[in-house]
């Protein structure tokens, strides 16, 4: 018999690809899945980051105002205290802790409430009196030497889980 007239059927390429295609469709299937999967998480990432971002900031932003308010009632009153009340206290001893690092203190003064939403921070300072024997215009020889410093620390004080910013400030006054 003739190769051209043969009555068997052949197989078709159709046919013998459907498994494979099943195959293909699985394994894109799979590998968009990861890449979806992946995708979240880095929207995820990008979220906290964000968070935290605008969380520091705030806090920043909150300790900023502290310092700011310290050095107002500084130039508005040039206290010369000898012992800490209301955030005004004499320089520590060069032995001593200083005071911005020593756990629970109660030298710290609140200084106005900041809000953003449904986030209110009372930031504090403390402002430490260094005493009157600095120069006014340092660098000028006529200068006197007599005009005061002052360390302000201020810090935000959000509350547990949030950002904590300190800053510090030296001030002079004649």
């Amino acid at each position: 018999m003739n190769a051209l007239f043969s009555t068997q059927p052949q197989p078709s390429s159709r046919s013998a690809q459907r498994g494979v295609v099943l195959v293909v469709a699985l394994v894109l299937l799979a590998i968009m899945a990861l890449v979806g999967v992946n995708a979240m998480r880095s929207v995820s990432q990008e979220e906290r980051m964000a968070a935290h971002t605008y969380d520091r900031n705030l806090s920043f932003q909150a300790a900023e105002s502290a310092l700011r308010e310290a050095e107002a009632v500084v130039a508005a009153n040039k206290p010369m205290p000898t012992s800490c009340a209301n955030g005004l206290c004499p320089a520590a001893a060069p032995t001593d802790t200083p005071r911005w690092l020593v756990p629970n203190s109660t030298d710290w003064q609140a200084a106005t409430t900041i809000t953003s939403g449904s986030i209110a921070i009372t930031p504090q300072y403390i402002v430490e009196y260094l005493g009157n024997t600095f120069e006014c215009e340092p660098g000028s020889p006529s200068t006197s030497t007599d005009c005061k410093r002052y360390r302000i620390t201020a810090r935000s004080n959000p509350g547990a889980d949030r950002s904590v910013v300190m800053l510090q400030s030296t001030f002079a006054t004649d």
